[in-house]
């Protein structure tokens, strides 16, 4: 996307904003200093001015004088993303989405919630259970991140497996487009074939095509019986494996299948408080399995007997029930804190890959090859979502080694993983993004035709390219 230049937004267009939007709308002092980073550090920004818009009709009447302006804006959710799309980086006006919180309606008989774009992804399951329904999106940031921000990020989670990605999640979409206009596309319709699906360009768009400002969402009914499972197995390969033989012997009740290596449950414990050995004895990787039932028909005899299937045939080394809320909620932490836990040993070199599930095994060998190669006695934390074919794949440095060992070889490292993925046919970003940390490596792995076609839906919606610039394209 070419670069127009900008110089910093002129006092009386500062003024308009601030007349549109009145003091509450406007983040001033040492309260922006949230705004302005990441919770890993490693993009600091900086921002012309940081609005904080109540409504709809607020985000329009500031998204307008910025176009009228040529001002840039950066959309802002819960700033919990993982690849500095939500950071801006020097005239532009920060907008979050902070204060537009409202659960706006919730139709149990037709399975939909819509939401402003602020409510927290635990305030949107929090009202769904109000009405004994279930919305199934789930990442270990659903405290703190906002409906809007993870569908600008298609966010992907644990559940990905039975209910999707964020974006099959979503039946309709409000938002502001970049001249200023509000598209009332609020449909709750499951059906409707007249046309693009255009709600689907702003979702996994990054905030670059418009600003998300509510939302329709998908509802289900919530599972009668939970049966929580960790596994010791001896390979990935055999946690797919074991994934197709829980699959098939179920009938369809895996919800969840997360897989960590040894190296993951040993960093939590190292840097995570009061977490504990989730199996008396190690194993090279551990299986974390949700399985789900709509009706009360003895789950948990089921899940006993498909372990005792999976131990017959080699495929589980040692296996543990959750038996009540306390330890579901214990080995889920060890999953969602594994991230928190890498951040304790330096920055590393961090991925959010995908492959076909079957090519999880092999695609963990191959880029071990190479990783080792470029730097010996190096760390890999794998762990991910084997249902969907979502690995992270984060490089740290060797034990005792400075935290800082790898930053010159950060570069080498994420190229030689991407092109592993390549070679399966795989993504280099499965849920987290683009942001600025994959900007260039999209542009050199994505196709001339693919690369042609995201542009000139850039160029027709945003010609002043004013929305979430340096981002993505």
């Amino acid at each position: 996307m070419s670069t127009i230049e900008r110089r910093p937004p002129a006092k009386d267009a500062l003024d308009a904003i601030r007349t549109a939007l009145g003091p509450k709308g406007i983040i001033e002092g040492d309260a922006q200093a949230p705004f302005l980073s990441e919770w890993r550090g490693r993009w600091p920004g900086e921002a012309a001015m940081i609005v904080a818009p109540a409504s709809t009709k607020e985000v329009a009447a500031i998204v307008k004088i910025c176009n009228d302006r040529n001002i840039a804006i950066t959309p802002q959710g819960g700033n919990t993303g993982l690849v500095g799309g939500q950071i801006p980086s020097g005239n532009e006006i920060l907008l979050s989405l902070k204060r537009m919180r409202s659960i706006r309606a919730i139709e149990p008989l037709n399975n939909t919630m819509t939401v402003d774009a602020g409510v927290t992804l635990s305030e949107a399951q929090d009202a769904a259970i109000s009405e004994d329904r279930l919305f199934p999106l789930s990442i270990g940031s659903e405290g703190s991140c906002q409906i809007g921000g993870v569908i600008s990020t298609n966010a992907g989670g644990v559940n990905v497996l039975r209910y999707g990605n964020m974006r099959d999640l979503v039946l309709g979409l409000e938002a502001v487009l970049p001249n200023g206009d509000v598209w009332h596309g609020l449909k709750r319709l499951r059906k409707d074939n007249t046309g693009y699906d255009l709600k689907q360009l702003l979702i996994g768009g990054e905030g670059t095509l418009g600003v998300v400002t509510g939302a329709v969402l998908k509802l289900f009914p919530r599972p009668k019986e939970t049966v929580t499972i960790c596994a010791g197995v001896e390979s990935a390969e055999k946690a797919v494996a074991l994934l197709s033989h829980a699959q098939g012997a179920t009938g369809g009740d895996v919800a969840s299948f997360e897989l960590m290596s040894r190296l993951c449950v040993d960093l939590v414990l190292k840097h995570i408080p009061d977490t504990r050995d989730p199996l008396s004895a190690t194993h090279p990787f551990y299986v974390l399995t949700e399985f789900s039932s709509g009706q009360n028909t003895g789950l948990r005899e089921t899940v006993e007997r498909v372990l005792a299937d999976a131990l017959d045939q080699g495929l589980i080394n040692d296996a543990v029930f959750a038996d009540n809320d306390r330890q579901t909620a214990m080995l889920w932490r060890i999953r969602h804190s594994i991230s928190e836990a890498i951040n304790g040993e330096g920055l590393g070199a961090r991925h959010d890959v995908s492959v076909a599930t079957s090519d999880i095994p092999d695609f963990l060998h191959k880029a071990g090859l190479e990783i080792e190669r470029i730097v010996p006695g190096a760390r890999v934390v794998a762990f991910g979502h084997v249902g969907d074919g979502n690995i992270h794949y984060d490089i740290i440095a060797a034990e005792g080694a400075d935290k800082h060992a790898l930053d010159d070889k950060r570069n080498q490292i994420e190229n030689a993983v991407y092109d592993v993925i390549d070679s399966f046919e795989g993504s280099i970003s499965a849920e987290h993004g683009i942001g600025r940390h994959r900007r260039h490596a999209l542009a050199e792995r994505k196709s001339v035709v693919e690369l042609n076609m995201m542009r000139t839906i850039k160029n027709a919606l945003d010609p002043k390219n004013i929305m979430n610039p340096g981002k993505m394209l």
